[in-house]
C-alpha cells in the first residue's frame, strides 16, 4: 500500500497497534504457512508448465557430458551462489555411486573478477573466462532473477558465437535473456517475488542433476544408485 515500508509490506502485523505476544506468535506461524505455501505453488506451476523444457536442457548438459565437455555456471549476487552450488553438485555428487562431473564456477575467481571488471568492465568478466576456458560442445548456464544481467547477456553471446549449448534460469517475464537468441533454452519462473523465483532455481538445478545423471547412467546400460524417482 501506500506509504508502507518494505518491512511494513511483509509483515503488516508487526505495526500498528501493539500486539500481544500470543497474537503475534500465531500472526508469524500464519506468515511462515503462508510463504511455505507460496514456495510450493511456484514451485508447482512452474513444473507443470516447462517439464519438457527441463527434460530438454538435461539432454542438453547431458550431451555436453557424453561428449567430454564441462559445464560452465554464472551468476550475480544471490545468482553467484547459484552459480557455486551448480558447480558443486556436478563437482562432488551428493548420491554414492555418481561420477563426479566436469563444471566451472565462473564466479569463483576473485583475482579475475576484479581485474576484468577494473580494465575492460564488469560485462566481460564471465566473457573472458569462457575465450580462455571453454571449447565447442561445452555447456553454459546463467543464473538470474531478472534475466537482464549484461554481463550474463554478453557471455550468452559469446558462448553461442563459440558453439557452446547456453541455459539460462531467470524470472518474472524472463527479461533480455527470454527473448534472447543467443540462448537456447531459458526457463522463467513467472514470479513477481524474488524469493520465490530463487528458490524454484534451487529445485530446477537440483532436478536438472538429477536428470542429466539418469540420462548419462542410461548410456551405462542401468540408473545409477539413487536414480531418478
Amino acid at each position: 500500500m501506500p506509504g508502507e515500508t518494505p518491512l511494513q509490506g511483509l509483515y503488516p502485523f508487526l505495526h500498528g497497534e501493539r500486539q500481544d505476544g500470543a497474537r503475534l506468535d500465531a500472526a508469524l506461524l500464519a506468515s511462515v504457512q503462508q510463504k511455505a505455501s507460496d514456495s510450493i505453488d511456484a514451485k508447482r506451476r512452474f513444473f507443470e508448465q516447462n517439464g519438457p523444457v527441463v527434460v530438454a536442457v538435461a539432454q542438453a548438459i547431458a550431451l555436453t557430458y557424453r561428449n567430454g565437455g564441462r559445464l560452465f555456471a554464472m551468476g550475480n549476487g544471490g545468482s553467484s551462489c547459484d552459480a557455486a552450488h551448480i558447480a558443486v553438485e556436478f563437482l562432488h555428487p551428493v548420491t554414492a555411486g555418481r561420477p563426479a562431473l566436469a563444471a566451472v564456477n565462473l564466479v569463483a575467481d576473485t583475482a579475475m573478477m576484479t581485474a576484468v571488471g577494473n580494465d575492460v568492465g564488469f560485462a566481460h568478466v564471465f566473457v573472458r573466462q569462457l575465450v580462455a576456458q571453454a571449447r565447442r560442445g561445452d555447456a553454459l548456464i546463467g543464473v538470474s532473477t531478472s534475466g537482464n544481467s549484461e554481463n550474463l547477456l554478453a557471455a550468452f553471446a559469446k558462448g553461442k558465437e563459440m558453439g557452446l549449448a547456453t541455459i539460462g534460469l531467470s524470472g518474472h517475464d524472463g527479461g533480455r535473456m527470454a527473448a534472447s537468441a543467443d540462448l537456447d533454452h531459458c526457463l522463467v519462473v513467472d514470479s513477481d517475488s524474488i524469493h520465490r523465483v530463487q528458490e524454484t532455481h534451487v529445485a530446477i538445478y537440483h532436478i536438472l542433476w538429477d536428470l542429466v545423471h539418469t540420462l548419462l547412467a542410461e548410456d551405462r546400460g542401468g540408473l545409477a544408485a539413487g536414480g531418478a524417482r
